[in-house]
């Protein structure tokens, strides 16, 4: 096996039992970095403050990372101006904090027949929302229910 010290120090080509020797020797753990190789590659370092580096730079990691959450708005056709305000306040509080909202509007009975005014309410939403989102997907039917989806501006 090919043999890396604690301080970078290239052993070159060693023998497995000479290798575990010199580790014991330093006080520290031989570790396999790279088996698929010829001949493999070992590193005589200290496993657990390795491993307690490592997990300390994915907790920084995550620390900065913003998990985009997928959110959803129920609408009617026959949505009244003050309903529509809170649902458009909801998607522009959902929007501006970085998540994606999937809008859909389900048609019932004889709602069916004006299929316009619902799309209509959505073109308008999609106006409104400009300053602060985009709509990903345009408004389309599916069956009894017509669904968009909408992302934040960059």
């Amino acid at each position: 096996m090919r043999l890396i010290g604690e301080d970078g120090k290239q052993y070159g080509v060693v023998d497995t039992r000479d290798a575990m020797k010199i580790a014991q020797e330093s006080g520290f753990d031989l570790v396999e970095v790279a088996p698929t190789v010829t001949p493999p590659v070992c590193r005589i370092m200290d496993y657990p403050k390795f491993k307690y580096e490592q997990e300390k730079r994915e907790r920084e990691a995550k620390k900065k990372q913003h998990v985009t959450h997928f959110k959803e708005l129920k609408i009617g056709p026959k949505i009244e101006e003050h309903d529509y305000q809170v649902k458009f306040h909801q998607l522009e509080r959902f929007l501006k904090r970085g998540d994606k909202v999937k809008i859909t509007m389900r048609f019932r009975g004889r709602q069916m027949q004006h299929v316009d005014l619902g799309r209509n309410i959505l073109n308008r939403l999609i106006k409104d929302a400009a300053d602060f989102g985009e709509a990903e997907k345009r408004p389309y039917l599916d069956g009894r229910v017509m669904t968009m989806a909408f992302g934040s501006k960059k």
